[in-house]
């Protein structure tokens, strides 16, 4: 009986942690005019402007620079004197809103789906606009986000959102613009503690063999799906394969996550074969091939940059260089944050070692905003603080890519004031109450 209460006990509380809300909510929408003046205005093309102002109307930019029209009328004014003014961050490859407590909650969880091939899986359905991380992303500046779809071969599809919304259907930026696959390894690396199998063991599989055998399945999945497609009359209909009609009319793009050099050729491959929009996504050996990657238009969203190296043979800081060695190649690239403990909250920080291992600063707020909006397909819209763009903005004390001065003051999201409110400052707020140092 002991051993019951304490179990349900310890359900009842992880329930409470997981499902009980803030008392947040988004921002209802600004009709009308914001005029931001006096700020140092990072456009996010590389363009700096100092002293400058962003005239915002009904959610759109419609004036940036020096000398913009500074008339208040019935604006809405902030004085952004001595400050730094951004666009919005954009995590371009997550699984938020979809994992919660990673691991020890399964009912939090929904981010995979069983089966090998799920082109037709939709990850903005799942998307959970409750949960409690992406308060703490907007506090940091991440104003929008690719949220992917991850397990098997083919993931799905997934979709950008914005993180003010009271649902899914609210929270939709584009959907489900790229269909995401995962590439199988060509590499088994030995277990730290052991190498060699015991007498009597089986030798292990080639995977070499193994990956091109996979590989070739895959191929085999889209031939049947372009034949399909080709077809002007379908006796059945195929979910599967009319879920990729998007990656032969150059409506999405495919996501093609791995590692290896091995793998971004094979990527390279698939763009030669059947024409596709391709971004891999990790590229930690990108730096190996840019050449390759640029002359086959292939972007690449690196995923972790605070990392060890790939191999033993890489320099330690390998990872913080290639950013740079990107850029020099002409590679159009994104950086990335899919660290689970941190919960992804470091994106600007890790722009702000590639800017210490080669970037300009510029070119570092580049790869987090306007870079990943082309990745992503929504250039058109956000990225940047330019004219006829989304009102996405950020407004920060200090530099946003260093961790002392990088204080968010004023976020918005198509003109709305976002809350930068979080159950993290609601706790700081509770505690400095209780012991009256505030």
């Amino acid at each position: 009986m002991n051993q019951f209460l304490l179990y349900t006990g310890a359900l009842l509380l992880i329930s409470g942690v997981s499902m009980a809300q803030d008392d947040i909510y988004p921002a209802k929408p600004y009709q009308g005019r914001l005029v931001i003046t006096h700020g140092t205005i990072h456009v996010g093309n590389g363009q700096v402007i100092e002293d400058g102002t962003i005239v915002v109307d009904n959610g759109k930019i419609v004036q940036v620079g020096a000398q913009a029209d500074a008339s208040a009328g019935d604006a809405k004014v902030i004085d952004a004197k001595g400050r730094q003014v951004y666009p919005g961050l954009i995590l371009p490859v997550t699984d938020l809103g979809l994992k919660e407590i990673a691991g020890s909650v399964r009912g939090s969880n929904d981010f995979q789906e069983l089966g090998d091939l799920n082109p037709e899986v939709r990850s903005i359905v799942a998307y959970n606009t409750d949960s409690k991380v992406i308060n703490t992303l907007k506090a940091n500046g991440i104003l929008l986000a690719g949220v992917t779809p991850q397990g098997g071969s083919i993931s799905g599809s997934s979709s950008v959102v914005q993180l003010d919304a009271w649902n899914w259907e609210d929270a939709a930026y584009k959907v489900d613009n790229n269909i995401h696959m995962n590439l199988p390894t060509f590499i088994i690396r030995p277990r730290r503690g052991g190498a060699g199998r015991f007498p009597g063991q089986e030798a292990p599989p080639d995977p070499v063999k193994q990956a091109l055998e996979k590989i070739e399945q895959l191929k085999s999945f889209f031939r049947e799906a372009k034949a399909y497609l080709d077809e002007p009359v379908h006796k059945e209909s195929n979910l599967k394969f009319e879920s990729v009609k998007g990656l032969f009319n150059k409506q999405q793009k495919l996501f093609i996550h791995g590692d290896q050099v091995r793998q971004m050729l094979v990527a390279i491959d698939f763009v030669k074969e059947f024409g596709f929009d391709v971004v891999v996504v990790g590229g930690s050996e990108s730096w190996l091939i840019a050449d390759l990657l640029r002359e086959n238009h292939i972007a690449v969203v690196l995923q972790e940059e605070h990392s060890l190296p790939t191999t033993e043979d890489d320099d330690v800081d390998q990872p913080y260089k290639t950013p740079a060695e990107l850029q020099r190649a002409g590679v159009l690239f994104a950086l990335n944050d899919s660290h689970d403990e941190s919960r992804y909250r470091n994106l600007m920080f890790n722009a702000g070692t590639a800017a210490a291992y080669g970037l300009t600063r510029e070119q570092a707020l580049q790869a987090i905003t306007l870079n990943s909006a082309k990745i992503l397909g929504i250039d058109d819209r956000t990225g940047s603080l330019e004219v006829g763009k989304d009102a996405n903005i950020l407004i920060c004390a200090g530099d946003i890519l260093d961790m002392r001065t990088s204080i968010i003051e004023h976020a918005f999201i198509h003109g709305r004031e976002v809350s930068l409110e979080n159950k993290q400052t609601q706790l700081y707020h509770r505690y400095m109450t209780k012991y009256g140092l505030q």
